[in-house]
């Protein structure tokens, strides 16, 4: 059995079973050596996936990310340019796409497989890890097994890798959440999903994380030496918090909508971290988001950068095949520490 916990800026999943090669801006067309070799996969209780995988929260949401049904050819590239550079762990959730859109980047995922003109072994090997809210109107353990088939339906696939409770109900619903815990264990018994977790919950309930370098702090780093102690694998989403580690914004440049907002009270705050950042991405040839997303791996987890184009899909494939020093992950965390501002807390989020 596999239990994944998620804030918004890491995932967790916790298992019961316990050389500089390329430039990252270059195309990866010009590739001489593989991103990384098979025995560098990560083992995931039953499953086996790439050291990083990619978020799809983009796929479908308009509000925050400002899809649009124009970008899907744009979107199917960078699917296939991740699978045909060994990535096989795709990140989802039943949620995830706005209004009428809902369900939108399963939609997409499944449709990407489908099309997918790559050897067999390679399109069965994916992973989908996909998370099913907690909406109030999902009272019963059928309701949520009805969830799931309702994403297995979507995707147009037999079984789901990993399935996770999106986020717990036990500060506003605690009855409600013994019975989703339920219909996890039922989706897994009736072989649904290869494995099932849970998202957004605390050490005092299960295990709390958010690991990137916006969320630094002695309880996240406890908790990971808690998880290494235990076996447990951190899978971190946003590992660039929304694009805060792209180098992309400052308190001049900030992106549209509600993202701006929220940049607007964090970036200033960041010089510390992105001067770092952008110090060691100069030395190595690297770029900002690569070193960013290799301190992730460096520190023992799987990162899943969002991607909603080949130009991203190809800058985030540049963060696998080299390793930072132990010099270089102590400045950077140095740097964190120094930068006053973190990611706001989840109100989903259990203590």
């Amino acid at each position: 059995m596999v239990i994944t916990m998620a804030t918004p800026t890491s995932q967790i999943i916790c298992f019961s079973a316990s050389n500089d090669t390329l430039l990252s801006s270059s195309p990866f067309k010009s590739l001489k050596l593989p991103l990384f070799w098979p025995w560098q996969k990560v083992k995931m209780g039953p499953l086996s996936v790439s050291p990083m995988g990619f978020g799809t929260w983009a796929w479908g949401n308009q509000l925050l990310w400002g899809y649009q049904q124009g970008m899907d050819s744009e979107l199917q590239r960078t699917f296939n340019l991740a699978v045909e550079n060994g990535i096989n762990l795709f990140d989802t959730a039943d949620s995830y796409g706005t209004g009428r859109l809902n369900g939108q980047s399963e939609k997409l995922l499944g449709k990407f497989i489908r099309e997918f003109q790559g050897p067999e072994k390679v399109r069965d090997d994916i992973v989908i890890a996909t998370k099913f809210a907690a909406y109030p109107w999902r009272l019963t353990p059928g309701q949520l097994v009805n969830a799931c088939k309702s994403s297995l339906e979507r995707m147009q696939i037999e079984q789901i890798g990993i399935g996770q409770l999106h986020w717990s109900t036990a500060n506003y619903a605690p009855p409600q959440e013994l019975a989703l815990w339920d219909g996890l264990v039922a989706m897994y018994e009736k072989g649904l999903v290869q494995a099932v977790g849970v998202s957004n919950y605390g050490p005092k309930q299960l295990v709390k994380v958010q690991f990137s370098l916006l969320s630094i702090g002695e309880d996240q780093m406890d908790i990971k030496n808690i998880c290494d102690s235990l076996g447990i694998r951190l899978i971190s989403y946003s590992p660039l918090g929304l694009g805060m580690l792209t180098g992309k914004y400052t308190p001049s440049n900030l992106p549209r909508g509600p993202r701006g907002l929220l940049f607007s009270q964090i970036i200033p705050g960041l010089e510390p971290l992105l001067n770092s950042l952008r110090e060691i991405a100069q030395r190595r040839q690297k770029t900002v988001p690569q070193v960013a997303i290799n301190w992730c791996i460096c520190k023992g987890t799987i990162p899943i950068p969002g991607v909603k184009s080949v130009r991203q899909a190809e800058e985030n494939l540049g963060a696998l095949g080299w390793r930072l020093t132990l010099d270089e992950l102590l400045q950077l965390e140095d740097s964190a520490r120094e930068s006053p501002r973190k990611m706001l807390q989840n109100i989903f989020q259990t203590r």
